[in-house]
């Protein structure tokens, strides 16, 4: 049991680290991560009280035959509520967050929530998942988790463009949920499109690892992008 959970929640946590490690400015306080990380955990019983009602709406089908019930299920069923869950649940914990003071804070908080919520996730896939656990866990560790990660420091990046600089960037308010939601579909489509065709297998498996690298790159762009203008507001305070 302690092994499944090991594995099911070790990448989450080496991803955190390393957004820790890059915040190199001033670094949040440890307690506030641990914090954002059960709020990450919380956003993923939060995110079925928004799919519950869409299935039973019939916005998306139990059981995938085609490719357009892949692309609901992944939009509706996985993407809308789960970076809706993770981006009130980010707003709850920044609202009233004192430490909140850069912007490379809100990418830091933002992956805390995503990796807390794809670490209680992969708990539940990797105990569901049997016999067949450690190869699940390995295979979410490279694909699953970084994806989360990915679509975490998007929103974060938006959210901080919002909270710091709206005037200069008056798009930032919606793209801190669209874009992630966005992300995370096209993600969850290519991967629920082997359901249809499960001959496309390698295909669809070299097209996840393609847009989870895409995803860390521009992630390690936009974490430098909000550090400059971190440096710059500095720079300049100490200056005056």
């Amino acid at each position: 049991m302690l092994s499944v959970i090991a594995l099911a929640i070790l990448p989450a946590l080496i991803l955190l680290y390393y957004t820790y490690q890059q915040d190199k400015l001033q670094r949040e306080p440890v307690k506030n991560l641990v914090k954002a990380f059960f709020y990450g955990g919380a956003s993923v019983f939060a995110s079925l009280l928004i799919s519950v009602p869409f299935m039973n709406m019939g916005l998306f089908p139990q059981e995938i035959h085609s490719l357009s019930d892949a692309f609901r299920c992944a939009f509706f069923g996985a993407a809308i509520p789960e970076e809706t869950a993770k981006l009130v649940l980010l707003w709850l914990f920044l609202r009233k967050c004192r430490d909140f003071d850069e912007r490379m804070d809100g990418i830091v908080y933002a992956a805390c929530i995503g990796l807390g919520f794809a670490a209680f996730e992969n708990v539940e896939y990797l105990f569901a998942a049997g016999s067949q656990w450690i190869t699940v866990g390995i295979s979410r560790s490279l694909t699953a988790i970084p994806a989360h990660f990915g679509f975490a420091v998007v929103m974060g990046y938006y959210f901080s463009l919002h909270r710091f600089d709206r005037y200069r960037a008056p798009g930032a308010g919606i793209k801190m949920w669209l874009y992630p939601v966005i992300g995370h579909g096209v993600y969850d489509w290519i991967a629920m499109t082997q359901q249809v065709s499960e001959q496309l297998s390698g295909v669809i498996a070299i097209a996840i690892l393609l847009l989870c690298f895409w995803l860390l790159k521009w992630g390690r762009e936009h974490m430098k992008k909000h550090l400059i203008a971190d440096s710059y507001d500095t720079t300049t305070i100490d200056e005056q």
